[in-house]
């Protein structure tokens, strides 16, 4: 839950006693400190506040790895886990406090921990606290009294519905739903904390398809990164913003439509199987990348790992790094972490750091060899146990066995296959 636009701003006078009720009071009471160093929790105990730095910390990771951004924090984010106060019934679940203090802008979210919030919930704040850092996080002209600019509500769904590990088959499903689907213009005018619950899951649904929309547009994750760092001096016209923002995006209703339906009409709206993602990682590890000299036809990442790349190879290599992206949300978990260090390696490769990389790759590569033998022992004893320790058929062959009694060879009618016959009946 946000606070009132109009209570959230920049006060001279307001910071110094907002440090003194907020922060000063934990300075010598029990926090616990991110391994990143950004998020500094109070209140609860240690395994509660342990596991908030986790939750806070994981969420970033996944949303910088959509953004395909390095973790270059400037402003340490402060959770107060904080219990209900019985006489004060009406406290809301999450409040923000952003300020700017005598030692600089200061980030913080108390939670109510004693409250019924939902983890999504919780979920939802960190990462609304994370974008909003990266907005202002290189803002230096800020002013006492200038009001700041909340994330998009959209785009802070869309982004965590685009992290990996994610199970977007509902979000998909819920475009299903027999009704128009709103312009992207209405879309971006709606107010989901007035939505009931319904509307709100087919919110997340749509935030979802223009983040897609976005991160698949030829600028990619590079172009979401630029609209968030210009946020904070966008117009209040959120059209206009994102047209400024992706000018290689001439019809944004266009696309908004062609991606619901697109999404609709996937074939597969959950997770690839194991062998349906080994099978696409396969094909995109062979594909053809520019090559190094005019005597080769290609190149593959362990040539480009003994050379310094070239614009050319830049950008292929950066477009290889986002179809590793796209997998990546849809890969079965087993080799989602594999993709993840091959679109590591892509994007070190592309900034020209060759460190190590062969023998990374050659570690890879024997990681998915051994990850293909176990899967294939864990098919054949599944297939082992369906057939002799099961008492009654899964089913799972019934299609098989179908097929092959169809395709059974018609009985000989010779002398000696009918005197074989009778012998089998007999016996």
């Amino acid at each position: 839950m946000k606070i009132p636009p109009k209570r959230i701003f920049f006060a001279s006078l307001l910071a110094p006693l907002l440090a003194c009720l907020n922060l000063s009071a934990f300075e010598f009471s029990e926090h616990s400190v991110s391994p990143s160093g950004q998020f500094v929790i109070y209140g609860a105990d240690t395994p509660y506040r342990g596991a908030i730095s986790a939750l806070a910390e994981r969420i970033k990771a996944n949303l910088l790895s959509v953004l395909k951004r390095r973790d270059a924090w400037k402003i340490a984010i402060v959770v107060n886990l904080q219990p209900r106060a019985v006489n004060l019934p009406e406290l809301p679940p999450a409040e923000l406090w952003f300020s700017r203090t005598e030692t600089g802008v200061k980030l913080q979210l108390d939670l109510t921990v004693s409250q019924p919030i939902s983890p999504a919930a919780i979920e939802r704040e960190l990462a609304g606290m994370i974008v909003l850092e990266m907005i202002y996080r290189n803002q230096t002209g800020i002013t006492s009294g200038e009001v700041f600019v909340d994330p998009p509500n959209w785009l802070v769904d869309g982004l965590l519905a685009s992290t990996p590990n994610r199970d977007r088959a509902s979000l998909v499903t819920g475009l299903s739903v027999p009704q128009r689907p709103p312009s992207l213009n209405e879309f971006l005018q709606q107010r989901p904390e007035s939505l009931d619950s319904a509307a709100r899951q087919l919110y997340r649904s749509y935030s979802f398809v223009l983040v897609q929309t976005l991160i698949e547009s030829s600028d990619g994750p590079k172009g979401l990164g630029r609209y968030i760092d210009n946020l904070a001096s966008a117009s209040n016209d959120p059209m206009g913003g994102l047209e400024t923002a992706f000018p290689e995006v001439r019809d944004f209703e266009r696309a908004w439509k062609s991606k619901i339906a697109q999404l609709k009409a996937a074939p597969d709206k959950g997770l690839f199987t194991f062998s349906a993602t080994k099978a696409r990682l396969n094909e995109l590890l062979s594909a053809k990348l520019p090559p190094l000299d005019a005597r080769e036809k290609s190149a593959s990442l362990e040539d480009f790992s003994r050379t310094k790349a070239s614009p050319a190879r830049r950008l292929a290599l950066q477009k290889f790094s986002h179809e590793l992206l796209l997998l990546r949300t849809r890969a079965n978990p087993v080799l989602r972490g594999v993709i993840g260090d091959y679109q590591q390696i892509t994007d070190e490769l592309a900034l020209g750091k060759n460190h190590r990389v062969a023998t990374r790759l050659a570690e890879l590569s024997s990681l998915r060899s051994a990850l293909s033998d176990r899967m294939s022992d864990i098919d054949d004893y599944m297939n082992w146990f369906e057939a002799v320790k099961l008492e009654t058929p899964s089913g799972v062959f019934d299609n098989y066995l179908k097929a092959s009694s169809e395709m059974r060879a018609p009985k000989r009618k010779d002398p000696l296959s009918v005197y074989l016959d009778a012998m089998e009946m007999e016996f």
